[in-house]
């Protein structure tokens, strides 16, 4: 029994060394999951412009089983279980594994599985990662992560409107329909090509409109704002700071901004 146990706590330890520890195996790992995510976002949108095929209906099972391992590790990692239940990130990725394993309930959910995206780049440790390693980075991180969100909001969007439309309305024939609707909805132009009828399309047109319009305000508004240096005042603690900046404009301290030189 206390060799069991043994070996429970190692396997713990292991999962936990790498979903969540700062060592290069932790960094390298997380960064294969973020890419993970997006190749089954970008398989997805591919295999709804084509027939169900056994290869295809293979694929998503074998999908299936790496989400419900991975889900099923975060969970058994979780200091806080019912919290870490709790997250819209973990309902997302269950509604993921349901819609891999059982594909006649459609597959919405997996659309849902880019809420993982958003979730690993607030990481502190991911996003520590990558401010370390790219310069570029550091330089554009809030347009980087505001691109993030709409983009995730457009996929997630497009995807509810693709499986809640495709089998009963004609004008959305795959999912290049479902997302020309959501852009079109978002920015409010409303050629009026594609609708969505009833009661249910007009709710998702309504959430499409003031989630999305919101979700785009900010992303200007970051894009326009003057460029700020992520660096930590020692007498206040203001954390953005002007490119040239040599005073804080806080507190008046003297600061040491690193220049990278280009």
């Amino acid at each position: 029994m206390a060799t069991a146990a043994s070996r429970s706590k190692g396997f713990l330890d292991t999962l936990r060394h790498y979903y969540e520890s700062g060592t290069p195996e932790g960094h390298r790992f997380r960064y294969a999951l973020l890419a993970f995510d997006v190749l089954t976002v970008a398989f997805i949108v591919a295999t709804s412009f084509l027939p169900r095929t056994r290869a295809i209906v293979g694929i998503d099972f074998v999908l299936g089983f790496l989400l419900l391992a991975d889900l099923t590790a975060r969970l058994s990692i979780a200091r806080n279980r019912w919290r870490e239940l709790a997250h819209p990130a973990t309902w997302a990725d269950m509604a993921a594994v349901v819609s891999f394993l059982a594909p006649l309930l459609g597959g919405a959910g997996g659309f849902l599985r880019i809420l993982r995206t958003v979730r690993l780049l607030h990481t502190y440790q991911l996003l520590a990662r990558l401010r370390a390693d790219s310069p570029w980075f550091r330089r554009n991180e809030e347009v980087i992560l505001a691109t993030v969100h709409l983009g995730v909001f457009l996929f997630c969007m497009s995807g509810i409107v693709y499986e809640t439309q495709r089998l009963t309305n004609p004008q959305i024939a795959n999912y290049a329909d479902a997302l020309y609707f959501t852009v079109t909805a978002l920015t409010t132009t409303g050629f009026g090509d594609i609708t969505l009828p009833g009661t249910t399309g007009r709710l998702i047109s309504v959430v499409i409109m003031i989630l999305g319009v919101t979700l785009f305000l900010n992303l200007v508004r970051t894009l326009l704002q003057p460029s700020k240096v992520r660096f930590r005042c020692p007498q206040c603690a203001l954390l953005k700071h002007d490119l040239d900046a040599v005073h804080c404009k806080a507190c008046g301290h003297i600061l040491s901004i690193p220049n990278e030189g280009d």
